[in-house]
């Protein structure tokens, strides 16, 4: 059933979301790092932590070791983190909105993208697998 699904990857997300926020806060507040790196490291970290969790329990009967799935995962999120400072540049550098603001706009327009591409490459299987 698709809505426990979707429940289950929103609290991924939500956590997800501290992280990736925190971590980008953290650097730009405490360390002085550009607001472009420091939600680009954010975003990193919890792109990672959200894998974990995914196939551990968002998303209930994926294929935990197919190293085509986790390629496929990765290669969705390095788009989402294109799309990650695409936006937070936009939002930023030609809209004059606050980093901050930016960030949680930027986060609702890429969790779109993340189910939808997620959901397909967790739920792949390999050709050979499937038959023909």
């Amino acid at each position: 059933m698709i809505i426990p699904e979707f429940i289950r990857f929103a609290l991924v997300g939500g956590l997800c979301f501290i992280i990736d926020y925190g971590l980008m806060v953290a650097l730009k507040e405490l360390l002085g790092v550009h607001y472009l790196i420091a939600a680009a490291v954010g975003f990193t970290v919890s792109v990672i932590v959200n894998y974990i969790l995914c196939v551990v329990w968002a998303f209930k009967g994926v294929e935990k070791t197919n190293k085509v799935v986790m390629a496929a995962f990765f290669m969705t999120s390095l788009v989402g983190l294109g799309l990650n400072e695409l936006f937070m540049w936009i939002f930023v550098d030609f809209m004059h909105i606050s980093y901050l603001i930016a960030k949680i706009i930027t986060a609702v327009l890429v969790m779109i993208w993340n189910y939808i591409t997620k959901r397909k490459a967790l739920y792949m299987k390999r050709k050979e697998a499937t038959g023909p």
